[in-house]
């Protein structure tokens, strides 16, 4: 799935990720950020994530515009 950033707590480490898709919030399972590229993440920052048994974010990796497909940006061309 893909989404947004739309609050981090660093101190706690909760925070919510809404999804382009469906517009759904989710919340961060406990140690999503642990074996990801991240130490801390920020309102906005654009990330791709799955979803736990109990329905919450983890496994967070970097995303971008282009390389997730949204609705009005053109693929990146082919060399």
């Amino acid at each position: 799935m893909q989404g947004v950033i739309k609050s981090y707590d660093p101190g706690t480490g909760d925070g919510i990720i809404m999804c382009d898709t469906d517009l759904a919030d989710y919340d961060l399972a406990r140690g999503a950020l642990v074996d990801s590229p991240f130490r801390m993440l920020r309102q906005g920052q654009r990330v791709i994530f799955d979803l736990d048994g109990d329905g919450r974010a983890t496994g967070l990796r970097l995303g971008s515009e282009v390389d997730m497909g949204t609705p009005g940006f053109a693929p990146p061309p082919e060399i």
